[in-house]
């Protein structure tokens, strides 16, 4: 597939690297550093120069482009790139815009402008970190088969009735049908077995159903229902808090946004009812400790540097909060963040990234590959999939127990129909069945090339 990318920036060059193996991707961008950087680490073809300029566009063969990426930091340079692109005939547009202005203007760009899909990281964002309040427990949540599946990732904590399972024995002890199908313990990744013994420390990453997941959550924490978020205090108004104060509003949430712009939070405050808007240094002790921060069931740092970001959860864990939230963008912090044991990292760059490369996947399933949907996990160390089995294969109506799996890899669910199903060794597959694979390996484009 031929695919151009417009703003070689960190979404732009995160984009890059993954698409690079599997398609012909070029990327346009006016600092030629920047081009110079992406051609040299990956096998693509780099323009520096203007994107809305035709010749620029034809160099890079729009014509005859599959994809249209437009993820340079203007939202009207995106649009209007993906509009020339159209006109030129590019078969398939996305634009990143992210000002909350253009969100009533979504059906329309995508209807009567031709622009395919309208990505909006701070508003993603906004929804993973509403997903994680819900469930104050897990450290992520994904959705697979549209929304019939959960896949979220739990930290065991000490004296946890999950210490010292063995996973042949879960769903006995819980008498749910769930399934742990990754556990990072340390820096190693494992696909466990039934003899795997979970260890207090361990993330483990874990299926059900939307009601099993609640159910589990019940059963893992006696105090529950004393742990639902009531009261949630933002550090940093900006875009991502807005959509986030919104959603939170609406799951009855006590809101309270502390945003150091006096401007901003005059803006906020006229946007947001029933949301409270403290104007002041949510970095400074003394506005924390006046507007009693640590009292708030949950906290969540969004101010545009990470490091703030990174030392403020650490204060807030280190002072009682029940669950912190950090958003992190460079991938090397991210990491760093994993070592500091803080319960939830968000990083919009990884959530537009993953968004735009399921659509891709989507696209490609016209073409014969059978990828639903993909999630990067474990700072990219594992992939999460959902398949479409779209016919008969030979692999189609065995017994698992009968199929040879490769190494590094688990069937995690299965879904036909409106019906769950968590796979043992007699279950099969059947034609248009979804099939979440959870797997250290990379690559996997059909579902064939899972069995050995």
């Amino acid at each position: 597939m031929d695919i151009i990318i417009v703003g070689g920036g960190k979404v732009g060059g995160a984009l890059a690297e993954v698409l690079c193996h599997e398609h012909n991707v070029t990327v346009i961008d006016r600092n030629e550093q920047r081009i110079n950087s992406i051609t040299n680490d990956y096998d693509i073809k780099g323009i520096t120069g203007n994107c809305l300029q035709t010749a620029n566009l034809e160099e890079a063969g729009v014509g005859k482009c599959k994809l249209f990426i437009a993820v340079t930091d203007s939202d009207e340079v995106n649009i209007l790139s993906c509009l020339i692109a159209k006109k030129m005939n590019a078969h398939h547009c996305i634009a990143r815009v992210r000002n909350p202005e253009f969100d009533q203007q979504l059906v329309f760009m995508r209807e009567e402008l031709g622009i395919s899909m309208m990505v909006n990281p701070d508003f993603n964002s906004a929804n993973e970190i509403a997903k994680v309040l819900r469930y104050p427990e897990a450290i992520n949540i994904e959705s697979f088969a549209k929304g019939r599946v959960d896949l979220a990732e739990i930290r065991i904590t000490n004296g946890s009735i999950l210490e010292n399972l063995a996973l042949s024995q879960l769903s006995r002890r819980l008498r749910l049908d769930v399934l742990i199908c990754a556990v990072q313990r340390g820096d190693e990744v494992i696909i466990p077995n039934g003899s795997f013994v979970l260890h207090a420390g361990d993330k483990i990453h874990m299926t059900a159903s939307h009601r099993n997941m609640v159910r589990f959550f019940k059963s893992i924490s006696s105090a529950y229902r004393e742990k639902r978020v009531k009261s949630a205090v933002l550090i940093g108004g900006g875009r991502v808090g807005y959509h986030l104060a919104q959603q939170l509003r609406e799951m009855s949430v006590k809101v309270k946004i502390i945003e150091i712009d006096p401007k901003r939070c005059l803006e906020l405050s006229e946007r947001l009812s029933k949301v409270t808007v403290v104007c002041g240094d949510g970095t400074n002790q003394d506005v924390i400790r006046e507007e009693r921060v640590y009292d708030a069931d949950a906290v969540v740092s969004l101010t545009g540097i990470d490091e703030e970001n990174i030392l403020l959860s650490l204060l807030a864990k280190n002072n009682g909060v029940e669950k912190v939230v950090t958003k992190v963008n460079r991938m090397n912090l991210m990491q760093l963040s994993e070592t500091l044991n803080l319960d939830s990292i968000i990083s919009p760059k990884s959530i537009t990234v993953n968004q735009i490369l399921q659509y891709v996947r989507a696209k490609q399933n016209s073409d014969g590959n059978n990828v639903a949907t993909l999630y990067r996990l474990v700072n990219d160390r594992m992939e999460a999939i959902e398949f479409v089995v779209r016919e008969h294969k030979d692999y189609v109506g065995i017994p698992l127990k009968k199929l040879k799996l490769r190494s590094g890899i688990l069937i995690a669910s299965i879904v036909r129909g409106n019906e769950l199903i968590i796979p043992k060794g007699d279950d099969f597959l059947k034609v248009n069945d979804s099939v979440v694979v959870v797997t250290t390996n990379r690559g996997f484009g059909d579902l064939k090339q899972i069995f050995d």
